[in-house]
């Protein structure tokens, strides 16, 4: 699959304020989307369970102020996606794939990482954040204690 650009939306505080916030949803709710061309044509599409789910997150982190992308389960992304989604350099990113953290395939000669790659990698980073945020706190608060 070629690769897509990963865009993030978000809502500006002024459109969050206009909007109403979704209720919470529940099993057997129904979500219907209403189109209005420019036209003034009407369309009504019905989703299905399953996406009512997927949109109801989506609304719901969209309306909390947070940034939102959209991605497909076996996309491939550039060094550069990658990088966005780690929140690191694309040299870096880059490096992961020559040590073999980060899983890639060459088309042509650019670089291709499989999405679920990049998450993977992305959860084994956040936790050794956390970790090691853990540590430097042990070390502040001994520090603070007994003045090591």
């Amino acid at each position: 699959m070629a690769s897509q650009v990963v865009k993030f939306a978000g809502l500006s505080d002024r459109d969050r304020k206009k909007v109403s916030s979704l209720p919470i949803l529940a099993d057997g709710d129904r979500i219907e989307l209403r189109v209005r061309r420019r036209d003034g044509e009407d369309h009504t599409l019905a989703l299905p369970p399953a996406a009512v789910s997927v949109v109801g997150t989506l609304l719901s982190r969209l309306f909390s102020g947070e940034r939102v992308a959209v991605l497909v389960e076996d996309q491939e992304l550039s060094p550069t996606e990658a990088s966005v989604i780690l929140g690191i350099s694309r040299p870096l990113v880059v490096h992961r794939m020559d040590i073999g953290d980060l899983p890639f395939r060459y088309v042509g000669k650019h670089r291709r990482a499989p999405l679920k790659g990049v998450l993977a990698l992305k959860a084994k980073l956040d936790a050794q954040r956390t970790a090691t945020e853990a540590l430097a706190a042990d070390a502040e608060d001994l520090h603070l204690q007994y003045g090591v």
